[in-house]
């Protein structure tokens, strides 16, 4: 069961606060060993003043669900995952945070892909470089963890954690993954990556981010060797990701004979499936999320 919860509504960003923070992205390196070991708390400190009397909750009666460790090449990496209470073999769906961390926002995507039968897995990528609890300026959060987290190093933890997911009995073999903002920048870049997924949901992916040496391609780059179907879900107010730059990575997917589908919300802005923020639009993330369940049913994961 979804509810809604909470009283408060603020203004803390528009539709567009990402985008017009990504010229703050500066090449960098990840540091060794994990600065994070555990989760946010409830939701993240760079959104205190967010519309919170939008905020759905899904709870996990059914489920079973909670905080993981999961194995890596340096270490363990923190996540949260859900999977129905019953059977096994579940499809497995990658969850890919914004730039806030894997917070009670990005926890509840995950319970909504375990209600819908789904195991889902959302690993923490920027556990190594800082403790984004106690981060409360996004610029800062963009600047120092975002501009510093290799590419490489997330394609890694996103096949690490569907490799865990393995492990605990789902089906890596119906592998999809979804992601938002930056988060769904990622999902064009691991739908490049891995051959085994089998379909890929990017919430208004950048598809044209700066490229810096742990950076090296974005989604325009890569548009044309995505190795699984991908759906776009795109708002046309988005200042970040201009209807035009989106079509034109549809078409260059397209050309290659790639499998893009691009959905363009007239109303809707950056971050307009987040319940948590003023940005939010509640027929567009309602419809938007019924089109990622079906995107994945029709590609075999599901």
């Amino acid at each position: 069961m979804m509810r809604k919860t909470g009283t408060g509504k603020g203004d803390f960003m528009d539709n567009d606060f990402e985008a017009a923070h990504l010229a703050a992205l500066r090449p960098g390196l990840a540091r060794r060993g994990f600065v994070m070991t555990s989760l946010i708390a409830g939701f993240t400190a760079a959104t205190a003043h967010g519309a919170a009397a939008q905020v759905i909750h899904t709870d996990t009666q059914g489920l079973v669900a909670g905080e993981v460790q999961i194995p890596v090449a340096d270490g363990k990496l923190p996540g949260y995952f859900a999977h129905p209470a019953t059977g096994a073999n579940w499809p497995v769906v990658l969850v890919v945070e914004e730039i806030f961390g894997v917070h009670e926002y990005i926890k509840d995507v995950v319970r909504r892909l375990a209600k819908a039968g789904y195991f889902a897995v959302a690993p923490e990528l920027y556990a190594r470089i800082a403790d984004l609890s106690k981060m409360t300026d996004a610029s800062v959060i963009v600047r120092d963890v975002i501009a510093k987290a290799p590419d490489d190093t997330m394609l890694s933890d996103l096949d690490a954690s569907a490799a865990w997911a393995a492990s605990q009995g789902a089906d890596a073999g119906a592998l999809g993954v979804v992601g938002f903002c930056w988060g769904g920048r990622d999902v064009w870049l691991y739908a490049a990556h891995n051959p085994h997924l089998k379909a890929a949901v990017s919430f208004y992916g950048f598809v044209e981010s700066p490229k810096t040496p742990v950076h090296p391609l974005n989604a325009m780059d890569v548009a044309g060797d995505l190795k699984a179907p991908l759906l776009g879900l795109y708002g046309a107010k988005d200042a970040g990701n201009p209807p035009e730059k989106v079509h034109a990575a549809q078409e260059k997917a397209r050309a290659a004979g790639k499998t893009v589908e691009i959905v363009m919300y007239p109303d809707a802005g950056h971050g307009f499936h987040a319940d948590y923020r003023p940005s939010y639009v509640a027929a567009d993330a309602e419809d938007a999320w019924k089109r990622a369940l079906a995107w994945f049913k029709t590609h075999g994961v599901g």
